[in-house]
């Protein structure tokens, strides 16, 4: 009910609508190397990160935004999932909308097939770019209609801005980028905010990044997934956090190594895993220890304990708590139970 009066009120009252709206910047991406699919944002908006981004394996990824309706998110899954092609899907949400006019909406599909939908009563500065543009058209919905737009790989998307060059900004950055799906988002927020972005500010940010099939467990077909709820610098933090969670993708790849017995693939990991920690300003230290002790206990398990001696002491030496937790380990079948053992290893110390 409150959702349909503020959306009365827009219609009716645009300068009063405009007190509340969930506007922001936003890009849909597909890998065409991975077929990884991603969708990330920034909003003044607390918690944007719960209502614009929606992405699953194998189907493809939505934004939602401007006066924000989540059942696009739902429902062009549900459509994408039976067969529809992005542009059809999002057609077909627009074409059942008696307010299509204040939305603003992208939906790219696992094949690539991108759209992007900028309401006319989208508060200014307000578009988006579909790459590639193969097709741009004005779509007759609700009482305005607006402006769709259709293309490859990715699009890009943005409402209540300072200026009308931020989403050509997100486009071009986004295209020029180097890296992975995740990094190449990035840098089109960035660009975003770079040339002036939210008119209003900022105030959190989200990525959500899957992969390209799905393998029937949601928790393990999601490369990343961080949100910044409420933030000074919500991107500067959204950076980090992907940093961050690329060092645990790593690390959890390792504890998959170790499971199968791949102690090489396993203890290439756990480095991998470290040096993005070491290297990366803001992880705190006790994030680096945790790496660096878990890389140690493997390397018992593997029988390698003078290698793993000198990692355990530089563990300690960055969080001592990590010491009284040992002997617990051999209980878990973690450490062998073996007294003399986790007497060396509580006792070491870092001698770097």
């Amino acid at each position: 009910m409150k959702k349909t009066l503020l959306v009365c009120l827009l219609l009716a009252h645009p300068l009063v609508a405009q007190v509340r709206p969930v506007n922001t910047f936003s890009i849909v991406a597909r890998d065409p190397a991975t077929g990884q699919i991603g969708v990330a944002v920034q909003s003044h908006w607390f918690a944007v990160g719960q209502i614009v981004p929606w992405a699953e394996a194998g189907v493809g990824a939505v934004a939602t935004q401007s006066f924000v309706d989540p059942s696009y998110g739902k429902l062009g899954l549900d459509l994408l999932r039976a067969g529809k092609s992005a542009p059809d899907a999002l057609r077909a949400l627009l074409g059942g909308d008696s307010a299509c006019e204040v939305r603003q909406v992208a939906f790219i599909d696992a094949n690539g097939d991108v759209a992007t939908f900028t309401g006319s009563r989208d508060i200014v500065a307000a578009g988006g770019i579909a790459a590639g543009g193969k097709s741009s058209a004005n779509v007759s919905c609700g009482s305005a209609g607006g402006a769709l737009s259709i293309g490859r790989d990715f699009a890009v998307q943005a409402n209540l801005m300072a200026n009308d060059r931020v989403w050509p900004a997100m486009e071009k950055a986004f295209a020029a980028s180097k890296g992975d799906l995740a990094e190449r988002m990035l840098a089109a927020l960035d660009a975003a905010q770079a040339a002036g972005g939210d008119i209003r500010g900022k105030q959190s940010a989200a990525l959500v990044v899957v992969g390209a099939k799905s393998t029937g467990r949601t928790w393990q077909d999601r490369i990343f997934d961080v949100r910044v709820d409420d933030h000074p610098q919500p991107l500067d933090e959204l950076r980090r956090l992907v940093t961050l969670h690329r060092a645990y993708n790593h690390m959890n790849a390792g504890d998959l190594a170790v499971e199968k017995k791949d102690n090489e693939a396993a203890l290439r990991e756990y480095s991998a895993a470290e040096q993005i920690a070491a290297t990366t300003a803001g992880i705190p230290k006790s994030r680096h220890a945790e790496m660096i002790y878990w890389h140690a206990v493997a390397l018992v398990a593997m029988n390698r304990i003078e290698e793993a001696l000198p990692l355990f002491g530089r563990a300690f030496r960055l969080e001592p708590s990590w010491r009284e937790l040992t002997p617990r380990l051999s209980r878990s079948g973690l450490l062998p139970d073996d007294p003399k053992l986790i007497e060396r290893i509580v006792a070491r110390q870092d001698k770097d």
